[in-house]
């Protein structure tokens, strides 16, 4: 299905791909390598795209959110066992969002699953993990538009834990603090980064 090159097609007869197992392939690989599950949204979408056109069926795509769910009910058991899956499950979960669409609209079942494991990210013990805070601000600055445009209460609420964790919460690493005060004056910028905040925040992190 995927070349050495990085691009997928399907054999001359695509019934002869066995594509729930492909699914399950990819999201085991996304929740072992961080930098592949950024990169799997877009790999989703082309097979996708490609069964859709070719076989009229939508068997990839039922077993991907099938196995999402899965994820998405043991993922505190996740975060306990291995808190990098946990990211990854996060960064990958995000990624099929930013990329499905159903008329040209991000798929409205992954929006509620996608703020609960933001909020799990924005709680007292995840905010104390630079790691965690690394990756909820990353996701926000991919998704956080579009999820907000979907449904808006939930990404007020999360702010609102945000800002109480960053005036509140003891023991927040000084690069956690800052993380926290990009996102809450960027989404407060209507999700743009000023020219002035890009100098402040990313001269800080690299001094």
């Amino acid at each position: 299905v995927c070349g050495t090159d990085g691009i997928i097609s399907f054999p001359a007869d695509p019934s002869s791909v066995d594509l729930e197992k492909v699914a399950n392939i990819i999201v085991d690989q996304s929740l072992k390598d961080c930098v592949f599950s950024k990169e799997a949204g877009r790999i989703c979408y082309t097979i996708i795209q490609a069964e859709s056109k070719q076989v009229g069926q939508s068997i990839f795509r039922r077993s991907l959110l099938n196995r999402l769910q899965q994820e998405y009910k043991d993922r505190e058991e996740l975060r306990a066992r291995s808190p990098q899956a946990w990211i990854c499950y996060v960064t990958f979960i995000c990624n099929i969002f930013d990329y499905l669409r159903v008329n040209n609209m991000p798929m409205m079942a992954l929006v509620n699953p996608v703020y609960e494991c933001l909020f799990r990210l924005a709680q007292p013990d995840s905010l104390k993990k630079e790691e965690e805070v690394d990756c909820l601000v990353l996701q926000l600055h991919r998704i956080g538009e579009q999820l907000e445009k979907m449904n808006s209460q939930p990404m007020d609420e999360l702010f609102s834990l945000l800002r109480d964790g960053f005036l509140l919460e003891e023991g927040l690493s000084s690069l956690s603090q800052l993380l926290l005060l990009e996102i809450i004056e960027f989404r407060a910028a209507d999700w743009k980064m000023t020219d002035a905040a890009q100098k402040y925040y990313y001269s800080e992190v690299t001094d």
